[in-house]
């Protein structure tokens, strides 16, 4: 029954890990790299579908994009929503690929992105918090209900706890690597 809790809990953790470094990919830095436009929503034929489904992205330099679409057809829809995205990023189109250069970040911009992921850290941290939280309540009720003993429930609680500090210390890892990244010139 503890094993249980335990293990749910690590695999929510790791949920909210994963959904973190989902977020910083997208994140832009000086450098060009597909994540950053892949699961942008483009309209097509009325539905909006993500972009790494309707063409191959790759990144031929360190600072530009090259979109070709599956579809020539596309290219219209693409240009506009990369126009329409919160990336700044202005497509040059060709009739057959569209480039995406990608500038240098100025100083500024590097400090709100900074910024920006520290906050979703933070929000990773309250996640896995959250979750300990729900399962130290699971294992007090379990505790009270007389169904585990109490030197059980404390031994539970400090696994608990280890476990909830590894995933901490994970996500401050993935935070570091990022900064790091933004902050390269």
């Amino acid at each position: 029954m503890i094993e249980e809790l335990l293990q749910e809990a690590g695999s929510r953790m790791e949920g909210s890990v994963e959904t973190l470094r989902d977020d910083l990919r997208v994140l832009r830095t000086g450098r060009a790299s597909p994540a950053l436009v892949e699961r942008l929503e483009v309209e097509y034929y009325g539905v909006p579908t993500p972009l790494n489904q309707l063409a191959s992205i790759s990144a031929p330099e360190p600072r530009l994009l090259a979109i070709r679409p599956w579809d020539p057809r596309a290219l219209a829809a693409i240009e506009r929503a990369i126009l329409a995205s919160d990336l700044g990023l202005t497509p040059s189109n060709d009739g057959h690929i569209i480039r995406l250069p990608i500038p240098r970040l100025t100083e500024e911009r590097r400090g709100d992105l900074v910024r920006l992921v520290r906050n979703r850290v933070e929000e990773a941290k309250v996640a896995v918090r959250n979750v300990r939280r729900d399962v130290l309540n699971d294992l007090r009720d379990l505790q009270k209900e007389g169904l585990i003993p109490e030197d059980d429930y404390y031994r539970a609680r400090d696994e608990l706890q280890e476990l909830t500090n590894r995933f901490t210390d994970r996500i401050d890892d993935c935070a570091r690597a990022k900064e790091t990244e933004i902050m390269e010139v």
